[in-house]
């Protein structure tokens, strides 16, 4: 159902030079934008945009779509978002699986959802109109969480398989935030993989994050622990070939830090595929 383009990185503002005025080009299969960061018309972010898109596939990943809120869709950020997916024609538009805003004031968050039957039709109704509005599918992102909410029904893996069966709209997994929920709540991470549909997952996320002790706070700010490694190697063993990035949203090293760390994801990939074709035990 989603092209696989390979292995990507998360553009970000201390590495537009590297990015398009180094004679070097750097070897990234694709490239993922936080969406309203570029959604103004005009400006140095839309001119880096187009620069980077006539060069290679971009992936257009929301914070603000708030899927999950009772408040009726905002129709000026769907119209801006339609207006920057025309502009850009990105491989793939993702949004989180969450909520932000209530009674028209936005938090400014990534606030978790009860998994409850409920929550689910609000959630797939949304989609729907969030998918016929932009004319393509969306992918949601799985969250990570700190809480959970007693009104719970629904294992968060299943949830999110029902919300992409129903709204036939595609999955990002994220396998840090897998890691970070299930840690946190004590679930079971192959448990959740095993709940995830692989037809629907379009995307997978890695990203680092802070251990402390008591709890994981998903950070970005980190490079990739290895027993998120560990389980990206087991998504791609269930999953096969996905687009696969990083993420690094604080204390960004320099961008040849990252590539070498990117590299480490196109190994354990092709380690994971040889083990999905039976070449390796």
């Amino acid at each position: 159902m989603f092209a696989n383009l390979g292995f990507g990185l998360g553009l970000r503002t201390v590495h537009y030079g590297d990015v398009i005025d180094s004679d070097v080009v750097p070897p990234v299969d694709w490239w993922e934008v936080i969406s309203e960061n570029f959604m103004v018309e005009g400006g140095n972010p839309r001119r880096i945009l187009r620069l980077v898109r006539e060069r290679w596939p971009v992936a257009l990943h929301g914070v603000s779509l708030s899927i999950g809120t009772v408040d009726p869709l905002d129709e000026h950020y769907l119209a801006q978002l339609a207006a920057l997916i025309a502009d850009v024609e990105p491989a793939i538009v993702s949004d989180h699986l969450c909520w932000m805003t209530l009674g028209g004031h936005s938090g400014h968050d990534l606030w978790p959802l009860p998994y409850t039957e409920e929550a689910l039709n609000l959630v797939v109704r949304k989609v729907q109109q969030v998918q016929d509005r932009l004319k393509r599918r969306i992918l949601l992102e799985n969250p990570s969480t700190y809480v959970t909410f007693s009104a719970s029904r629904i294992a968060e893996g299943e949830f999110m398989a029902e919300i992409a069966k129903r709204a036939d709209c595609g999955i990002l997994l994220d396998v840090n935030n897998v890691y970070v929920s299930c840690r946190n709540h004590g679930w079971d991470p192959q448990a959740y993989l095993a709940a995830i549909p692989a037809e629907r997952v379009g995307q997978i996320h890695l990203a680092g994050h802070t251990d402390f002790g008591t709890h994981l706070l998903d950070t970005h700010d980190h490079p990739v622990c290895d027993a998120v490694w560990s389980l990206y190697r087991d998504a791609i063993i269930k999953l096969g070939p996905r687009s696969s990035m990083i993420e690094r949203d604080d204390a960004i090293p320099p961008l040849a830090e990252l590539l070498t760390e990117l590299a480490n994801v196109r190994a354990l990939a092709a380690d994971a595929l040889a083990v999905r074709a039976g070449a390796l035990p």
